[in-house]
């Protein structure tokens, strides 16, 4: 696929690769940013050939310092974009998996993007921080949102009341990384688990995750039990739940038709 001037987007079989590409402001995104990153990822929701996503930062320093800070400081905030912030943030609809591969800093919406992602991987030399409030703001993109959901309401309070900057070791034992991993060992890391995702149904992978976060959404644990949520409905009617429990009992793999 052609590069666009604010990304880098190239397909590797049924997985999409995003790369954020503004390496000389530590891949810090603006409105154009934004606007270009809303149509990959609208394009991403609607190819049946592609199920699974790994967005990660251009050089070895940054994955994204967040919010152009110099862009703004010059009055021009711009536009919003339907989907938040990378056109992902607010992206609550997307139910195919979408793995972060964090390669360096990952500060302010830059977290905010892996935050909103289902998996983080971190090169041990990633650092995580939602330092709005040093600058005047919030982390309004979901950090202050998803954040608690994800670890210990103190501990993320922790993060957030202080903008303190959290190595990969510690997002790790706090729990919103994945796997830490060497750095030059990242992007194979993390086409590891998009190949490990591929492994399963799409249909059933994307209900799987449509169900935990619509679930999560229910005031009680029955309700979210006993809802039938789209995805899953579809799953149910599917060729794919038929062919899994046919290819095991046939000991082969499975051939996926997500359909």
């Amino acid at each position: 696929m052609a590069d666009h001037e604010f990304c880098k987007v190239e397909k590797d079989g049924r997985i999409l690769i995003v790369t954020l590409n503004r390496p000389e402001v530590m891949n810090a995104l603006h409105t154009p940013a934004h606007q270009e990153l809303e149509k990959v990822w609208d394009d991403f929701a609607a190819d049946p050939e592609l199920w699974v996503a790994i967005v990660t930062g251009a050089g070895d320093r940054a994955f994204s310092a967040g919010n152009d800070l110099k862009v703004q400081a010059a009055g021009k905030r711009g536009a919003r974009t339907p989907h938040g912030f990378a056109g992902l943030t607010n992206r609550y609809d997307l139910n195919k998996p979408v793995i972060a591969a964090v390669n360096g800093v990952a500060m302010g919406g830059g977290f905010e993007i892996a935050l909103a992602c289902d998996i983080i991987v971190a090169s041990e030399k990633a650092l995580f921080a939602l330092p709005e409030p040093r600058v005047g703001l919030i982390a309004g993109a979901g950090g202050v949102h998803r954040l608690p959901r994800m670890i210990p309401m103190k501990q993320a309070l922790g993060m957030i009341l202080t903008g303190r900057r959290v190595p990969a070791q510690e997002g790790k034992a706090l729990g919103f990384v994945n796997e830490v991993v060497p750095h030059e060992q990242l992007m194979d890391a993390a086409k590891r688990w998009a190949n490990l995702i591929l492994e399963c149904s799409p249909m059933a992978v994307r209900a799987s995750k449509e169900a935990v976060y619509r679930g999560l959404d229910q005031p009680t644990l029955k309700e979210a039990i006993e809802t039938m949520y789209p995805a899953q409905k579809a799953n149910l009617e599917s060729e794919d739940y038929v062919e899994g429990p046919k290819a095991f009992a046939e000991k082969r793999p499975p051939q996926w038709k997500n359909r």
